[in-house]
């Protein structure tokens, strides 16, 4: 773990006389949950902190052609979120 580095206290122990080290109890970080920002058909769209995030699943018992097409218009349609939230947010 290379340039990594733990707060806490290095000693040595009186019961066992060995060097032992104790990190002290951080509170860890807490991530902020994404915002979804339309809920699609075949998926979403979220947007987190860093990224806008797409999701799409299909049905495998359709044929090749039908989830491609499918697959278009889901990508149109996360498109089209990502407009109206921009002009909701913008205007």
């Amino acid at each position: 773990m290379e340039g990594k580095r733990i707060e806490g206290v290095l000693f040595i122990d009186h019961n066992t006389g060995r060097l032992t080290f104790k990190g002290y109890n951080r509170k860890t970080s807490k991530r902020e949950k994404d915002v979804i920002v339309k809920k699609l058909p075949w998926g979403w769209v979220k947007e987190s902190m860093q990224r806008i995030k797409v999701f799409g699943s299909f049905p495998k018992d359709m044929g090749s052609a039908a989830v491609m097409g499918l697959m278009d218009d889901h990508n149109r349609s996360a498109k089209n979120a990502m407009i109206e939230r921009e002009l909701i947010e913008f205007c």
